[in-house]
């Protein structure tokens, strides 16, 4: 039986690797069969078919017939779906649990002592990294914001207004409760111009045409700038570095304030 490849790209939703995917769409294929037919319909080898098959009936994607020989029954997609949202909800319920009782526990006292006592002992230099794929980008630039004290910088393009906006307006808001002071340079068009009120209210926020930068700048002491044309890059392989460096931070600031005494203010 041949498959697609795009078709189980999709069937990998379900959390099922490769093989498992393969084995399954056989066994719906054929309704009832053994270990060894559906092997030969997939393509998969013969000795890893009892495992994928033990794997797939935990899951609850079929159910193992009484008799000989072993035979499988596939249990019907709709079933399955709704069996594997249940799983992902006790799962998600049970990670969520084990983190709220981790937030209280001495264990994490000791963690965070253990990661300051590190701290204290790195050098500047060592403090920089690459931040890969853009839902990690925002997740460290939450983190940048949730820890800036003084000031916050963000120089975006028109369409990442609206993703910041987006992804980030719970810690500007706290920001700016915090008394930080939060400057935004954007390409301000129709298209990001609720996200621009929006802002507003928290940051100052003001114009800036035909300049494609992404960087965000954090009490002159961190910066987290990226690589690519947002424009041009899927967003799994966008690419951000993160460095502290007061030095450079400092001195970026600065040419930061000359550019933004020229941009027109958004009213």
């Amino acid at each position: 039986m041949i498959v697609q490849q795009e078709f189980l790209k999709k069937i990998k939703d379900f959390g099922l690797n490769s093989y498992e995917a393969k084995i399954w769409t056989a066994l719906l294929s054929r309704g009832v069969a053994t270990a060894g037919e559906l092997s030969d319909i997939s393509n998969v080898p013969r000795s890893r078919s009892y495992d994928i098959l033990e794997s797939l009936e935990k899951k609850g994607f079929i159910v193992m017939k009484l008799g000989k020989p072993i035979k499988y029954i596939a249990v019907p997609p709709e079933e399955v779906v709704d069996r594997v949202k249940k799983r992902v909800h006790e799962e998600t319920t049970q990670t969520l649990g084990a983190m709220d009782e981790l937030k209280d526990s001495d264990v994490l006292k000791e963690l965070t002592h253990l990661h300051n006592t590190g701290i204290d002992t790195i050098s500047p230099e060592d403090l920089t990294g690459s931040v890969k794929g853009q839902g990690n980008i925002y997740d460290h630039l939450n983190l940048m914001i949730k820890e800036a004290e003084q000031s916050i910088i963000l120089v975006t393009s028109a369409e990442g207004l609206n993703r910041k906006g987006q992804a980030l307006m719970r810690q500007i808001k706290k920001a700016h409760e915090r008394g930080v002071r939060i400057q935004v340079a954007a390409p301000l068009n129709k298209d990001n111009k609720k996200t621009t009120e929006d802002l507003q209210k928290y940051a100052d926020i003001r114009d800036v045409k035909d300049l494609k930068a992404r960087f965000a700048i954090i009490d002159n002491n961190q910066i987290l700038f990226m690589l690519a044309d947002d424009e041009e890059i899927h967003p799994s392989y966008d690419v951000g570095v993160w460095v502290n460096t007061q030095l450079f931070a400092d001195a970026l600031a600065q040419l930061f304030e000359l550019a933004w005494k020229e941009l027109k203010v958004k009213v």
